[in-house]
């Protein structure tokens, strides 16, 4: 069994936390070491608080009894930030591919980046790749030759089709819908129930169906 934390206290680190309590139901691998978190100072009631073991100074206080670390932080920014926090503070820590063990995907050829998360009811088809940090939230699809970028968030329920192109830094709201072969930029948010049904540009949020920049909806 290796030692994970999880970062993070929040509603989305709990279900990474029960996404390695089914993991180890089919095969014990993982030993929960606890949350951690960047600032105690920021816990509120909606967080973990008895399971924090501590903060950055805990971690780095431990660091030869953490083998892995999971980002357990639902915002796009916020996991590429945090990875790169932890990596400073531990070099040569894993960050391990989490695949809840109801995911059905084709794992044969899926490329999935390191610290990538596939939670629980996830179905993806052929081709997938999802790079480093990227999260599949629970009960969403992703279609043949799909690419989720770099700590990129899909959220509950969105479908993105096949050969759909998700950059770095994204947020796909829940339920919302890429079509396919459609690409969506960097740092881009799809707001939840939204429609994509072209191309969307970095940096900006678009909603409704069919979705549109969020400044036009309001015209």
């Amino acid at each position: 069994m290796k030692r994970i934390v999880i970062i993070g206290a929040g509603g989305m680190a709990r279900e990474v936390k029960s996404l390695i309590r089914e993991i180890n139901r089919r095969q014990p691998t993982w030993e929960f070491a606890g949350f951690v978190v960047t600032r105690l100072n920021d816990l509120c009631e909606r967080d973990s608080g008895e399971d924090v073991v501590g903060d950055y100074d805990w971690l780095s206080a431990n660091a030869q009894s953490v083998d892995a670390v999971a980002i357990g932080i639902g915002t796009p920014r916020a996991r590429t930030k945090v990875s790169e926090e932890v990596r400073r503070l531990l070099p040569k820590v894993d960050f391990p591919v989490l695949v809840h063990p109801t995911a059905h995907m084709d794992f044969d050829t899926a490329q999935l980046g390191e610290g990538s998360l596939v939670c629980c009811g996830v179905v993806g088809t052929v081709n997938i790749i999802l790079d480093s940090f990227a999260l599949c939230n629970f009960g969403c699809t992703v279609g043949h030759e799909a690419r989720i970028g770099v700590g990129s968030v899909v959220n509950p329920g969105a479908n993105i089709s096949g050969g759909v192109r998700i950059g770095n830094g994204v947020l796909v709201g829940t339920g919302a819908q890429v079509l396919q072969y459609r690409s969506v930029g960097d740092y881009a948010t799809v707001g939840a129930g939204a429609v994509v049904t072209r191309d969307v540009p970095s940096g900006i949020t678009v909603v409704g169906i069919p979705a549109k920049p969020q400044a036009e909806t309001l015209r």
